[in-house]
């Protein structure tokens, strides 16, 4: 199991920690599937940054376009003016940065910038990606799977053995970064709940979801306010956070080390409890 994890400016230490790293979205963007729209301006993203910061979260991932199911791209020049200032206001915050992108010359741009973290839903496949990432010595890396895009993602996604074949995936772009010279500490994995899955993918997942951590590396959960989460429970996004939170503490329970959630005030007041009974 990992005991490390490097995430540019700051070191995670999963032995000296009871619960798992909470990864705070921040949607950047007008059509995010849950929170579109609510912090496109700077000002609205970093009030809401502080916000988690107050709540106690750990890490702070930053997007400007979305990849929920179907979603187009969005141009670089585009996404470099939503996620900029935000990064511009929060560097010193004393909280880790992630930003959430599959483009090389945002993941540049914002490590000049300050963040701390790259998080790709590619798994750095795209051009100029790996390039960006090796030009930095200490940044995190998350490497997530996706079967297809956002915008083919969900039309009729098949697998033989989804847990089996995104920890082959995963395996297989980690052990490139580690070829190219990247420290195994730097390596998170994150299956990619909804990103190329139905719902009988997603939960025999989150089933198995201790299986991931045999890869050696820390493992992100991202099911916050998820498409899996409605067809279960038959609510719209906003209403998803109590199952939304028992995921979280679901996949903590199957050895997550990170989970990337909107509602930060929640999961954190939920993992006190799970520590509570876990001590």
């Amino acid at each position: 199991m990992p005991t490390t994890w490097r995430c540019g400016r700051f070191l995670f230490d999963f032995s000296k920690r009871k619960r798992p790293i909470v990864m705070g979205i921040l949607n950047a963007t007008p059509d995010s599937f849950s929170d579109g729209g609510q912090f496109r301006s700077a000002k609205d993203a970093i009030a809401q940054a502080e916000i988690m910061i107050k709540s106690g979260v750990d890490l702070i991932d930053i997007g400007g376009e979305s990849t929920r199911p179907g979603a187009e791209p969005v141009s670089l020049h585009e996404e470099l003016d939503r996620v900029l200032p935000v990064i511009e206001g929060l560097k010193d915050c004393g909280v880790p940065l992630s930003i959430d992108t599959y483009k090389a010359e945002t993941m540049r741009q914002a490590l000049t910038a300050g963040v701390d973290c790259v998080n790709d839903i590619w798994a750095l496949r795209q051009e100029g990606a790996m390039s960006a990432v090796l030009e930095s010595n200490k940044c995190g890396i998350v490497l997530m799977h996706m079967q297809r895009d956002p915008v083919t993602m969900q039309f009729n996604p098949e697998y033989q053995d989804v847990v089996a074949e995104v920890k082959q995936f995963l395996k297989e772009r980690a052990d490139l970064l580690i070829g190219k010279g990247i420290d195994h500490n730097r390596i998170t994995i994150d299956p990619g709940f909804g990103f190329g899955k139905s719902l009988e993918h997603n939960l025999n997942m989150l089933t198995k979801f201790q299986s991931f951590s045999e890869l050696g590396y820390p493992v992100l959960a991202g099911i916050s306010r998820k498409s899996m989460i409605g067809k279960i429970t038959g609510k719209d996004t906003n209403e998803r956070v109590a199952p939304s939170v028992v995921a979280a503490i679901m996949a903590a329970d199957r050895g997550a080390k990170i989970v990337r959630v909107h509602d930060v005030p929640e999961t954190i007041d939920a993992f006190k409890l799970w520590e509570a009974v876990n001590t």
